[in-house]
């Protein structure tokens, strides 16, 4: 990284972290602290706050290396979100304004009992407390192979960076930073594509460019197969997609902590429908970008495993010269490749239907014995170092960012990605800590204390959690990708959650102890199912929902049936 680029990062980051703290001094009441001084907040910056939660830096690292390794397919997971847009603002939005509560589970100790709110607060701490300690986990991979420093290092700078603002100035601060983030993000994006598309040939045009992807199966965006063990098609994204969306806008303090800010009932939706009319584009964009990258590496020299740790492992092992001699066949394919390009380039320009399948035909042929190559690389990685992640989707984008953007632009693009990190970490520990302070730690001591206390209780908590998520991210792991991580965590957890305030909203004859019981059991038989692979991890989400409200109504009949017994004997 040049001069340049460092300053753009720092300067970035600092301004960031100095203008949160700036425009939310004053704070001093929960009521500012918490809901971020609502009369203040217009909807389209709680709309950019909402997107903003929801896009960490995971969703920019590797959201392109998705698209890259398996296509667009993975669009299709966002399809059920603005169904649920539309629920959300009808139902809950309503609800939690009229009630005029600090929390989302808030409400369910006036539906249900007290139990049940704690119990639904402990599920989302420990789900969100993890994926918070992810959100700081994925940015310090991304540094450590620029800086090659200590990942723990960077975990604990990240965070505490995180923690100053949040911490200062609570849900206002967050909301404020997250506007000013987004317009980073977006910037740094479209720079990125711009670039992308000017660093391929020259006369390759960009629908060129998209039929090159359509030949190697990345614009396959649809799929409307009936299989469970598939994890995107059309059907998953809007039946799991829809309620993985609902419980995560709907029930998740993150998320309902930010638009529980606007002034008013309509501001909060027009807010959420914002979200749901630009959501799907801004991730079909960045898949864009991924394709685009892939496109670019059928004309340029690209690693055979794209984690630099991995290469580096393997290197300094006893398998150097097999990995050399596979690096020695990688570039002579991507030679092929190049030439097979080029011929299905020209054959597009004659309209002639036979080169272009042949062509086509031969690309494949190209990419699957690439793919075989790759998969020999990385079974020689492990064979080295048992401890080195092989699966280098999460590195793909960071490589191009490296090694092909201009000073700079390398230096945004990071920007990019630890803003993203610091927004959506921000939410996370805004949420938690104020989860912790009054949902556990207000309603279960006795003793009443002053708005003031209140207030130091839920900074302190917001720290802790800070703290937490630093340490969470000291021994994360990457998973089979980033992204899908965090989803599979949130799957295991939501349905079960939506399924909660679904029976308090639409089962008025369930009560709190039959809620309770089941809410338990299920989330035993979700994790068991999760673990054993019963499905795809976004078809939990509605397995959770729908097995609480089943097993709650069997329950709450049950008692209904042993009560009846008692009367007629007494």
């Amino acid at each position: 990284m040049a001069l340049l680029d460092w300053i753009i990062l720092g300067t970035t980051l600092l301004f960031i972290v100095a203008y949160g703290v700036w425009k939310t001094r004053g704070n001093n009441n929960v009521d500012d602290y918490v809901r971020g001084g609502g009369d203040n907040v217009k909807w389209w910056t709680i709309g950019l706050s909402v997107m903003a939660t929801q896009a960490s830096a995971i969703t920019f690292l590797s959201t392109p290396g998705q698209a890259f390794n398996d296509g667009m397919g993975f669009v299709q997971f966002y399809f059920g979100l603005p169904l649920a847009m539309i629920v959300i603002c009808l139902v809950f939005i309503p609800i939690y304004k009229k009630l005029k509560v600090y929390t989302a589970y808030e409400m369910l100790e006036g539906r249900f009992d007290l139990k049940t709110r704690t119990l639904t607060a402990l599920l989302f701490l420990v789900q969100r407390g993890l994926a918070a300690g992810i959100t700081i986990f994925a940015p310090s991979i991304i540094l450590s192979a620029v800086l090659g420093w200590d990942l723990r290092t960077l975990n604990v700078i990240i965070g505490i960076l995180v923690i100053i603002y949040t911490v200062s100035g609570g849900t206002k601060a967050v909301s404020v930073t997250q506007k000013q983030q987004m317009f980073i993000i977006m910037l740094g994006m479209f720079f990125a594509f711009f670039f992308i598309m000017g660093a391929l040939p020259t006369d390759l045009s960009f629908g060129k460019a998209l039929k090159i992807a359509g030949a190697n199966n990345k614009l396959d965006i649809l799929d409307f197969s009936f299989d469970t063990n598939n994890r995107y098609t059309f059907w998953s994204g809007i039946t799991g997609g829809f309620f993985l969306a609902l419980a995560y806008f709907g029930t998740d303090q993150s998320q309902v902590q930010r638009y529980l800010s606007g002034k008013s009932v309509r501001e909060s939706q027009l807010a959420l429908v914002f979200n749901g009319i630009f959501k799907i584009p801004m991730q079909f964009f960045i898949l864009l970008v991924g394709t685009m990258v892939f496109v670019f590496y059928q004309y340029n020299s690209s690693p055979l495993n794209f984690n630099p740790a991995a290469t580096e492992a393997v290197m300094q092992s006893e398998y150097a010269n097999d990995y050399q001699s596979l690096e020695k066949d990688h570039k002579e394919l991507e030679k092929e490749k190049r030439m097979a390009q080029h011929s299905f380039s020209a054959a597009l320009e004659l309209k002639e239907y036979n080169a272009i399948e042949q062509a086509k035909q031969n690309i494949i042929k190209i990419n699957e014995k690439e793919n075989a190559s790759r998969e020999t690389a990385k079974n020689l990685i492990s064979k080295a170092d048992g401890t080195v992640e092989t699966n280098d989707k999460d590195y793909v984008f960071i490589h191009f960012i490296l090694n092909n953007l201009p000073m700079g632009l390398i230096g945004l693009l990071l920007a990019v990605i630890l803003s993203a990190a610091m927004s959506s970490t921000a939410s996370e520990l805004n949420a938690l800590g104020t989860i912790t302070a009054l949902d556990l730690y207000k309603r279960n001591t006795k003793k009443e204390h002053t708005q003031e206390h209140y207030l130091k209780a839920t900074k302190a908590f917001t720290l802790i959690w800070g703290i937490i998520a630093i340490l969470i991210a000291n021994v994360a792991n990457l998973f089979d990708n980033l992204i899908q991580l965090v989803n599979i965590i949130g799957s295991i957890f939501y349905g079960n959650v939506l399924g909660i305030f679904l029976l308090a909203f639409f089962f008025k004859f369930v009560k709190g102890n039959a809620v309770f019981v089941a809410a338990i059991i299920t989330q035993i038989i979700v994790i068991i199912g999760w673990s054993l692979d019963w499905m795809s991890y976004l078809w939990l989400n509605a397995f959770g929902c729908i097995l609480v409200i089943i097993l709650a109504t069997i329950v709450q009949l049950f008692d209904n049936f042993l009560d009846n017994s008692t009367a007629i004997k007494e």
